[in-house]
């Protein structure tokens, strides 16, 4: 059986307030979240009618939709105020303004717009337009997700994980991953689906889980492409397919993950998914060796090659290893 791969338990999701702005920019457009394709506004008589600001702001063309939108905002339109708040926070046809962004996404907010209350959030955390406010964070995120803002519900449930601004809670946790899990948000999935493995929050369900793994997977979260292809691999809440299970782990491995190099491995080194590959296993090894995993019949296996074939790994693995030993930027 395929051992379960490490990190992938509740730790993992709260690690993820740490990482909050890569997942959910502050830049990231509210509009975008809130109107995908073709935006559209509703008129004074009930009809709906071309945004075309918002048309502009798709197409690039920020002044212009900096003109159209002040126009709307003027008239009370929340969408128009939001995105003013978009491109004062993002310098985009402005300079970048973050009290007048601020301002324009209070306004939104108070007239009941999910996605300014979001970007709200999202000011607060990071310490935009004023000190940081974790607490004015949290209550943005709640206000949001209460009109069904998927990345607003993300945040918050991360935040009933952490067990600091509100007491820990699982279920409520579990619900606000499942809002964000069905708007197709990549990290909700992986987390709901290691709630339903674990049993925190839901009942128990390995089926649900490599479900939900499944849809994270395709949306390339490694995390996810790791557990699903080992669920795969193990036949455990979903149909066996090593084959599957050998690709998926290549995929996540090629992204960097150090437990997907490690699996891969073995499986290029038994045979069982994909060829025997000892060249490409002696290479794999060595990457996920030089993250950091620990594989002692891995060890074990490239030793006992021939020379020739350990040196070809070797070969093949050091374009990796030089990466690895470059400092970060």
């Amino acid at each position: 059986m395929m051992g379960k791969q490490r990190g992938t338990t509740l730790a993992a999701a709260i690690v993820l307030t740490v990482t909050l702005a890569p997942v959910c920019h502050d830049t990231v457009s509210a509009q975008t979240a809130a109107v995908p394709g073709t935006a559209t506004t509703t008129t004074g008589t009930g009809g709906a009618e071309p945004d075309l600001a918002y048309g502009a702001y798709q197409r690039g063309r920020f002044l212009t939709a900096f003109g159209l939108a002040t126009h709307r905002a003027e008239a009370g339109d929340m969408k128009a105020m939001t995105l003013l708040g978009e491109l004062y926070a993002n310098g985009l046809g402005v300079p970048l303004n973050d009290a007048k962004a601020d301002e324009w996404y209070r306004l939104a907010a108070a007239r009941g717009d999910r996605e300014a209350m979001f970007a709200l959030a999202m000011f607060r955390l990071r310490g935009r337009a004023g000190a940081r406010d974790r607490d004015a964070a949290a209550k943005w995120f709640a206000a949001a997700a209460k009109l069904g803002q998927p990345l607003a519900a993300y945040n918050l449930a991360l935040l009933y994980i952490e067990g600091q601004l509100f007491p820990r809670d699982f279920k409520r946790a579990a619900e606000l991953l499942r809002v964000a899990a069905r708007a197709g948000n990549p990290e909700a999935q992986y987390a709901l689906g290691t709630f339903y493995k674990e049993g925190r929050g839901v009942e128990k369900d390995m089926r649900e889980a490599a479900r939900l793994w499944g849809l994270a997977a395709l949306a390339d979260d490694s995390d996810a492409q790791v557990e699903y292809a080992i669920a795969l691999f193990n036949g455990d809440g979903v149909a066996k397919n090593e084959e599957a299970a050998a690709a998926w782990f290549r995929k996540a491995a090629s992204h960097g993950s150090a437990i997907a190099q490690d699996r891969l491995a073995r499986i290029l080194a038994e045979g069982r998914g994909a060829p025997k590959n000892p060249v490409e296993a002696t290479k794999w090894h060595l990457i996920s060796k030089a993250r950091g995993e620990t594989d002692l019949l891995l060890d074990d296996f490239v030793n006992s090659l021939d020379p020739d074939t350990r040196a070809a790994g070797e070969k093949a693995a050091k374009p990796w290893l030089d990466a690895l030993k470059k400092p970060k930027s």
